[in-house]
């Protein structure tokens, strides 16, 4: 080669001098003329080709080879360097200095030697590959939710594969909808739900295609359809885990991008099949989460009441339920021994039923006390089973049941009303038993004040002591009369009713209640016309609100009741001078065997039926109270006409 030999023998004079276009003229390789400092003055066309660049001059030689130094000699020999340029050619560089310029040329290494660097690169690049695959594994095995996953799948594809279009879907396994995507590049209409798998990856997958909904995944053996524009070729990867497709990464070629597409499939396939069975764990942890939760607030708000404890007899689940009916905190009953929830006399007997569901013997119908708060207690009815674990090892014991305290208070109640209605029945045979002594009385009474009054004789004290009985009998007789009447059973059929006639006879019957209290009533009564209406329902309404009324009313107070006429209704109000009631029973007084009466005192049905009576003619009844200032019924009671 003649290159040494026309460095030896070329004499610089400078850039652009005959002699340096005479030392390119002679080398018949690449060459470039550089400062001592290695920039370059000037480089022949070859030279530029072998950097991969134009117009070089005014650049470090160092920027286009490795490694990045070069020892240029002082004593004008010639030295020999192999570097690798960047365009990836291994090449020999010849270095001689020239006065204060260096010359540089560059013959190339052998083929075999190229062949050598091009295995090396492949290598090089395959680690690459392989240590990017590693690092999403590892990201893709991390990601706690599955928009984590996408966005970590996105970056690692972005990476593997520059310069192309991709997309990440992934799919619901049961019935491949969408559940999230991510894309990079414009995608046409109609493709982003649209799965074409090319049947060769199908197989490399073992993707099951049975199921598959047809509408949606396509298995094709030709080339897939494009689903960005401006690409001209495609690959795709099903993300197949279990048999079950999870989704599928698509990479696509805009036009001019050279790259070995069978090398880009393979490494595809590695990063969807990590990508799938990290989809398929995050899916399963997604639903094992769901389930969890849902089976916490199932739990939590069920209509009953639910209590589990170890082994340690230690209280693990206390759910809401429990909490409103023994205005105890969570807080407070979560890691307690279960005993504490129990007064001393129940506790052998449901440490008992404990024991056994622990030895696996299901106990049902247990009824016990619960201790809330203030020492308040619960009576209650349990059923209990064994909690097991994974391995069918006893954790637990779950008890699961109802408040019975109010179904016991209500019995109770409901024997009270028995008994008080066994006593009204007494009470009508004791009417019909005082009925004909009380006739003859009276007949007899009436009798001797008439002749009394015809007598001469007859001393006028005894006269008005005959005008006394024969009253007084009188009313015992229209008492028991009514009394009798108002104890049958109601016919249900309206009839012409005159309202303060029925507001007379309630008060005539609850005379003695008044008495007995000794509270005053005031009538207020104006001008009402008949309507239709059941008498014997009205009289029970006014019966109970004034009954309730002088109960609520210390002695020397008042009751009054008023009516009128407020348009097309009638109005009665029944008013007292009691203690009152305050607004949170208020809200309640109208419901079923809800009373404020000491215990024995009182059904709590009487509001409750007075309010169905109202209702059932069509009308309304309100109250309104100030505790310490008294409280008011206001009836309102359409007065209809027979038609």
């Amino acid at each position: 080669m003649k290159t040494d030999a026309n460095l030896r023998s070329f004499a610089f004079s400078g850039p652009g001098s005959d002699a340096f276009q005479a030392f390119f003229d002679m080398v018949d390789a690449p060459a470039a003329l550089c400062e001592l400092s290695l920039t370059i003055l000037m480089a022949n066309g070859p030279f530029e080709v072998l950097c991969g660049a134009k117009d070089i001059a005014g650049r470090s030689l160092l920027d286009f080879v490795q490694p990045h130094s070069l020892q240029v000699p002082d004593d004008g020999r010639s030295v020999e360097l192999d570097v690798t340029c960047k365009t990836g050619q291994m090449v020999t560089l010849t270095v001689s200095r020239r006065g204060q310029n260096v010359a540089v040329v560059a013959r190339r290494l052998s083929p075999m030697l190229d062949s050598l660097a091009a295995a090396g690169r492949a290598l090089l690049e395959q680690a690459r590959v392989e240590t990017a695959l590693l690092e999403i594994g590892r990201s893709v095995a991390g990601a706690t939710s599955e928009e984590e996953l996408v966005a970590t799948v996105a970056r690692g594809v972005k990476g593997l594969f520059p310069g192309r279009a991709f997309c990440v879907r992934i799919v619901d396994p049961r019935t491949c909808h969408l559940t999230s995507l991510y894309a990079e590049g414009r995608m046409r209409d109609g493709q982003r739900d649209l799965f074409h798998l090319r049947r060769s990856m199908v197989e490399k997958t073992n993707l099951d295609t049975r199921g598959l909904p047809a509408d949606r995944v396509l298995v094709t053996g030709g080339e897939l359809p494009l689903l960005f524009q401006g690409s001209v070729r495609g690959i795709a990867a099903p993300l197949v885990a279990s048999g079950q497709l999870f989704g599928a990464v698509n990479v696509e070629y805009p036009s001019g991008l050279t790259a070995d597409v069978m090398t880009d499939e393979r490494i595809l396939i590695q990063l969807a099949n990590q990508v799938a069975v990290a989809v398929r764990n995050a899916k399963l942890i997604d639903e094992l989460t769901f389930m969890r939760k849902y089976l916490e607030e199932l739990l939590e708000n069920a209509n009953a009441l639910i209590l589990v404890v170890n082994r340690d007899g230690r209280v693990v689940v206390f759910n809401n339920a429990l909490v409103k009916l023994t205005g105890r905190a969570k807080a407070d009953v979560l890691g307690t021994d279960v005993a504490e929830l129990m007064p001393e006399s129940e506790r052998l007997k449901l440490l008992r039923v404990f024991g056994a569901a622990l030895r696996g013997q299901p106990v049902t119908g247990v009824e016990s006390v619960l201790m809330g708060e203030a020492n308040r207690e619960m009576r209650v009815a349990f059923s209990t089973s064994a909690v097991l674990s994974q391995s069918g090892e006893v954790e637990g014991v779950m008890a699961i049941g109802q408040d019975l305290t109010r179904m016991r208070e209500l019995e109770r109640r409901v024997i009270q009303a028995e008994k008080l209605a066994s006593l009204g029945q007494l009470a009508a045979s004791v009417v019909h038993e005082i009925n004909n002594p009380m006739t003859a009385v009276s007949t007899y009474a009436d009798a001797l004040w008439r002749r009394s009054q015809t007598s001469p004789t007859a001393d006028p004290a005894d006269v008005e002591k005959y005008k006394r009985i024969v009253d007084n009998s009188e009313r015992v007789l229209r008492f028991t009369r009514d009394l009798v009447s108002y104890a049958r059973p109601a016919q249900e059929k309206p009839e012409q009713v005159d309202l303060n006639g029925v507001i007379e006879k309630a008060v005539g019957f609850c005379d003695h209640v008044l008495h007995k209290h000794g509270v005053r009533i005031e009538r207020e009564l104006g001008s009402v016309g008949a309507f239709l209406a059941v008498r014997q329902n009205l009289v029970q309404v006014f019966v109970n609100l004034i009954t309730n009324a002088c109960h609520a009313t210390p002695s020397g107070g008042c009751v009054t009741v008023k009516s009128g006429v407020d348009g097309e209704q009638a109005l009665v109000t029944v008013s007292d001078t009691g203690s009152g009631i305050s607004g949170a029973m208020q809200a309640r007084i109208f419901e079923p065997f809800f009373t404020t009466k000491p215990d024995g005192k009182g059904t709590g049905l009487g509001l409750s039926i007075v309010q169905g009576i109202i209702e059932n003619h069509g009308g309304v009844i309100s109250v309104s109270s100030e505790e310490g200032r008294g409280t008011t019924f206001t009836i309102r009671l359409p007065m209809l006409q027979a038609v």
